[in-house]
């Protein structure tokens, strides 16, 4: 008997993608089939309380390590870079940035920088794909993408990235690195248990959960509370707010009026005192030549001359070297 649709796509997501639904995602809703992984990896989590499973320094240090990483793989990465070209890299480092961001588990980098592509051009109007002003927090924080409709990856919105061979085999195999790394997790804590190391490997993949989930979630909050909870300085034609605390979870997401009143700015902290530290870490690779071209705010962004919020242009090709 041939295999189910949604096991195939477990391994290739590219998989019947011409018979994935295109219909109205709430309408089509949640493919309980398909999320099983998903479920599967939040229960995982709950392994910890397992008597000799526990926690470690180590454990400890490889999930925060972890999660500063693959967040900033998403924010800078697959947010700034793929999503909205707001810098340039070399083709290697714009693997690199692929990577990190797939290490994530949130797909890969042509379905994210899709679907947030669609979210820009339609925020909060009925075709926005998670809006809590229309369809409520859990739909927006992680219901839209677990449904049926969401699934294929629209390459039509992404003929710039979709050129690259090397991103095309990265998004439709999105597993691999994920996996990749949970079992390098488990091989850590296996050779640091038999060097005398308190930890083990289910251990230390335990903890590789953890740290999976909280990035997913800490992701997911720019897309729900970012839109409820928060001051505008903007008056732009969305509900998108500004958030300290968020942009402390995020490395700098959480200055999402900011963001959405000028979404082409590697900065999304504008003033000084608005924490960016994805930013930072971008200026900092870029001095020493690994990326280039960081778009600045312009100045008629930061004091519009009447409240009219400008247009801001759509990505730029990639012309990664």
């Amino acid at each position: 008997m041939a295999a189910p649709l949604f096991l195939k796509r477990w391994l290739d997501s590219h998989h019947g993608a011409d018979r994935s639904m295109d219909t109205d995602p709430r309408q089509a809703g949640v493919d309980l089939a398909r999320i099983i992984p998903f479920i599967v990896l939040h229960l995982a989590c709950l392994v910890v309380f397992v008597p000799g499973v526990g926690w470690s320094w180590p454990a400890l240090a490889l999930a925060a390590g972890l999660y500063v990483v693959r967040m900033f793989g998403i924010t800078a990465g697959y947010h700034r870079y793929f999503s909205h070209r707001a810098y340039r890299a070399p083709r290697a480092v714009q693997f690199l940035l692929a990577v990190l961001g797939n290490s994530a588990g949130q797909r890969g980098p042509l379905w994210w920088a899709a679907h947030h592509r669609h979210h820009h051009r339609y925020s909060d109007e009925p075709q926005d794909l998670h809006s809590p002003k229309l369809s409520g927090f859990w739909w927006s924080h992680l219901l839209w993408f677990l449904s049926g409709s969401n699934y294929r990856t629209r390459l039509e919105a992404v003929p710039d990235l979709a050129k690259f061979p090397e991103l095309l085999w990265l998004d439709r195999f999105d597993t691999v690195v994920p996996l990749s790394l949970a079992a390098a997790c488990y091989g850590l804590g296996w050779g640091l248990a038999a060097a005398g190391v308190e930890t083990s490997g289910v251990q230390m993949l335990v903890w590789w959960c953890i740290s999976t989930v909280a990035v997913a979630h800490g992701t997911f909050t720019i897309n729900s509370l970012a839109h409820v909870w928060g001051g505008r300085r903007f008056e732009t034609s969305d509900t998108s707010r500004n958030n300290f605390v968020l942009s402390l979870i995020t490395l700098g997401e959480g200055w999402h009026n900011n963001h959405h009143h000028y979404q082409s700015s590697t900065r999304q902290g504008f003033r000084w005192w608005e924490v960016d530290l994805s930013f930072y870490a971008l200026w900092t690779l870029a001095r020493v030549g690994l990326v280039y071209d960081l778009r600045p705010v312009p100045e008629r962004i930061l004091h519009p001359v009447d409240d009219r919020v400008e247009a801001d242009p759509e990505p730029e090709a990639v012309t990664a070297t």
